[in-house]
């Protein structure tokens, strides 16, 4: 992105981000409970609260300002405060404790962070459903087994642990099935048969539908302090497997891997429709539904904006209920206009109305609610790329390109906080607008000197989510009808959370190629948050990506129910799905 720093005028940076103090409320709850004594604090401060016997909390606090949940033998939880936060309603998880004895030197101790920059090139790390485990320090001994040492003429994964460790036990076989006895907890005669990590993903049965060429690292963890946070179903010890897809971008020929071939996970068609969820809608949308007449739709609304005057997302429900149900355009615009206080400075509710306004393709609308989210938030990174995306979807690509390369002098300069996960997504778009617009922004023959490296081309899917504290999973199901699973949520990835938050970033994208022509099924499951408030999720589809015929669909989903697998759309001629 340096390359063409000096091609555009950067405008003047100013952080708005004011330093105002606030109350937050919410309730800490374990298991349904709620939890009393939980201490609440400001890291780096001298402010701290403890729960009531309710589990009720309120502690004054600024944007920026990071709390800290405490609770003997429940694992600590860290929510950053923003500027758009009011309750923080926070559920603790048990925290597991290593049961053997091991000493461990401070120099040898490293973040997970440290751990995945390690992985591709240290054969004694393992990815495991908990995080990344070091032989070198973990409390108790792994045995590996590398690449280059699988036996990839094996049918599945007997075939390959089979005469490979001493104690270890195969019975069965790839055509009619089987299992693995690993020796360390009971005698063979009692003993419970092992359990497989693949890729983070825990299976009792064993695995025959993977190809030994497609394993990069096996490991066999027989020790009760590896093998403790697994539950019940670890007795019997677990084998993990890491497939190549977690160490390479693609294979020999330079193809992604497809994630959910490589897993057995066969889709049920278990997700529910829309049609499905209509005695889940809020009992005022269920009002307006039941109206026959647009007359007396008006006149329930004018009853209900009265007692829910402080909800946006009343206010959006109603601009969409007359927008399509009576395909009254001008009435729904006018619900937007009397009703403007609710949404202006709320970034949150800002942001969903422009997601509305992209799928409905007023771009005009969408950008300058764009505009305004970049005034109140000039430090979040999400800001510059819906901004920039915003200027590109007007034709505007001096001003998305220069929105792009002032966030990426904003990093050099220290000013913001660099993550690679964000930085990917930049230099994509980026590269992308240079590819297909570079006529726009220098001269032709400049184009190839400063484009960057990205030669993916197919279907590639970005999400967006207007609530930063937004858990939920994402499940996308191949021609094949197997299925791969993402999960964004505190539980499954802290770590992933705490770098959104610091960066103010809430996308993440998805690569399809056309080793798999068919079509892909997208599901959600809405997790919640932290306000239990319902969510706007945003999926950009860019069809036959980087080529001359691209073009993008957006769509837009309100998710308020909680763990129900909901279908979102279909991908057509799409085809194997790689997760950045």
């Amino acid at each position: 992105m340096k390359k063409i720093l000096f091609l555009f005028a950067l405008i003047a940076f100013v952080f708005n981000v004011q330093a105002q103090s606030k109350t937050i409320k919410g309730k800490v709850t374990q298991m349904d409970s709620p939890l009393a004594n939980v201490q609440i604090s400001i890291i780096d401060s001298d402010i701290s609260t403890t729960t009531d016997a309710n589990g009720l909390y309120q502690i004054s606090a600024e944007p920026k300002d990071m709390l800290l949940y405490k609770y003997p033998g429940l694992s600590d939880v860290q929510i950053m405060v923003e500027d758009v936060t009011r309750v923080l309603n926070i559920e603790m998880t048990q925290k597991i404790e290593q049961l053997d004895e091991v000493t461990v030197r401070n120099s040898n101790r490293k973040s997970q962070k440290e751990l995945e920059e390690e992985y591709k090139y240290k054969p004694n790390l393992i990815k495991t459903a908990f995080g990344i485990l070091d032989s070198e320090t973990a409390p108790g001994k792994i045995r590996f087994l590398q690449e280059d040492e699988i036996n990839d003429v094996g049918i599945c994964i007997l075939d390959v642990v089979r005469n490979e460790f001493a104690s270890v036990r195969v019975f069965g076989d790839c055509q009619r099935g089987g299992g693995v006895y690993i020796r360390g907890f009971n005698s063979i005669s009692q003993a419970s048969p092992a359990v497989y990590d693949v890729d983070g993903q825990i299976l009792t049965d064993t695995p025959t539908w993977i190809a030994p060429a497609s394993i990069a690292r096996l490991a066999v963890l027989n020790n009760l302090a590896m093998t403790t946070r697994y539950g019940s179903i670890g007795a019997g010890g677990v084998i993990v497997i890491n497939t190549k897809t977690l160490l390479y971008a693609g294979n020999k020929d330079g193809k992604p891997y497809d994630q959910a071939k490589l897993r057995n996970n066969k889709y049920d068609n278990s997700a529910l429709t829309s049609v499905d969820f209509k005695e889940d809608k809020p009992s005022y949308m269920n009002e307006l539904l039941n109206t026959n007449t647009e007359e007396e739709a008006k006149m329930i609304y004018a009853n209900q904006i009265k007692k829910y005057s402080s909800s946006y997302y009343y206010v959006l429900d109603a601009y969409d209920y007359f927008s399509n149900r009576w395909k009254n355009q001008e009435f729904a615009d006018k619900v937007i206009e009397e009703n403007k206080n609710i949404l202006s400075g709320n970034p949150n509710a800002l942001k969903s109305l422009a997601y509305i306004y992209q799928a409905e393709g007023k771009l005009k609308q969408a950008n300058k609610l764009y505009e305004a989210v970049y005034t109140l938030r000039a430090d979040y990174a999400q800001s510059y790329l819906d901004l920039a995306n915003s200027y590109r979807e007007l034709g505007l690509n001096q001003k998305a390109a220069a929105m792009y390369l002032r966030y990426d002098y904003l990093l050099a300069e220290k000013l913001l906080d660099k993550e690679e996960q964000v930085i990917t997504i930049m230099d994509r778009d980026l590269n992308n607008l240079i590819s297909l617009k570079g006529d726009d922004l220098v001269s032709t023959d400049k184009v190839n000197e400063i484009k960057l490296d990205d030669d993916f081309k197919g279907t590639r899917l970005v999400f967006e989510w207007s609530d930063s504290e937004a858990e939920f999973e994402l499940q996308f199901v191949n021609p094949e009808k197997r299925y791969y699973k993402s999960e964004h949520s505190l539980a499954a990835d802290a770590e992933r959370i705490q770098i959104e938050k610091r960066s103010g970033f809430s996308s993440e994208e998805y690569l399809i190629d056309d080793t798999l022509r068919g079509n892909w099924l997208v599901n959600a499951t809405y997790l919640g948050n932290k306000s239990l408030t319902p969510t706007y999720l945003k999926a950009t589809i860019y069809y036959n990506y980087g080529s001359a015929s691209q073009r993008k669909e957006t769509k837009v989903f309100k998710l308020g129910l909680r763990n129900v697998n909901q279908q979102l759309f279909t991908v057509s001629n799409a085809l194997s799905m790689v997760a950045n």
